[in-house]
């Protein structure tokens, strides 16, 4: 059974199945691997326009799996130094994706799990999913998954629950800034593709650009060079094949293009 499966629509979108429900998805090396592989995979195709991070089964997941930790327990410093770039390197690539990418979460989100959704661009979650950062409980830190957890929910809310390990609800999630909304199980997958049609009905190149653009722009001092490079996107983007076709859509009240029938 493939761990990890990949479907490309023929819209253009790609969904990433974590699929290991008897283990409630918890991940392991071969798991990262995978994920790095779907993810490599995904960036370098033009066809694709949107990534859906989604998992089988009753949990999103469970984060690592304890056959991998007992391995990892017999590491020596060296062995777990590189076991963790592949992590770390899993994690920098779908937090860096060209697409934008939407996480579907339900059920238990352990551990690792709060990195892939932090890394995602949109997450959406069953009111009644779970969460964790429960590394400390086994004398362990959320070391890889850090830098995108503490940019998604805020350094006052990571110092509470890395150090804490307690479990919250999908309305805290909600409130820390973790996931965007919460719905009900049965309608995560029709909040999944308003979603999806709302990133779709806008220009291909514009989508990109604007997650570039968040990218350049987050934590940087507005200067002279941030403004210079505000105005050359925007110039650049006018003057582009798409923004011309987008702004004499929108002027003669019709379809743009990138928009089908």
């Amino acid at each position: 059974m493939e761990k990890i499966i990949t479907e490309i629509d023929s819209r253009g979108v790609a969904k990433v199945t974590l699929n290991n429900p008897s283990k409630h998805n918890a991940f392991d090396d071969y798991m990262i691997t995978q994920l790095s592989n779907a993810f490599t995979a995904i960036a370098e195709n033009s066809d694709v326009r949107l990534m859906i991070l989604a998992s089988e089964g009753q949990s999103f997941s469970a984060g690592a799996d304890l056959d991998w930790m007992k391995r990892m327990a017999a590491y020596s410093y060296e062995e777990n130094l590189e076991d963790a770039k592949a992590l770390a390197g899993m994690l920098k690539m779908l937090n860096e994706m060209p697409q934008p990418t939407i996480a579907r979460v339900q059920g238990a989100a352990f551990g690792g799990a709060l990195g892939l959704i932090s890394c995602c661009d949109i997450a959406v979650a069953a009111t009644t999913a779970n969460f964790a950062l429960s590394e400390v409980k086994i004398g362990l830190v959320p070391a890889t998954i850090s830098p995108y957890v503490i940019a998604a929910i805020g350094e006052r809310y990571a110092k509470r629950y890395f150090m804490t390990a307690e479990r919250f609800d999908g309305n805290t999630a909600l409130q820390m800034s973790l996931v965007h909304e919460t719905v009900e199980e049965q309608q995560l997958d029709k909040k999944i593709e308003q979603l999806v049609t709302s990133v779709l009905s806008n220009g291909p190149e514009a989508v990109a650009a604007a997650k570039q653009l968040i990218s350049k722009v987050s934590g940087e001092a507005i200067d002279s060079t941030l403004i210079e490079h505000t105005c050359e996107v925007i110039a650049g983007i006018r003057v582009s094949t798409q923004g011309q076709e987008g702004l004499s859509a929108f002027l003669g009240k019709r379809k743009p293009n990138w928009l089908k029938d």
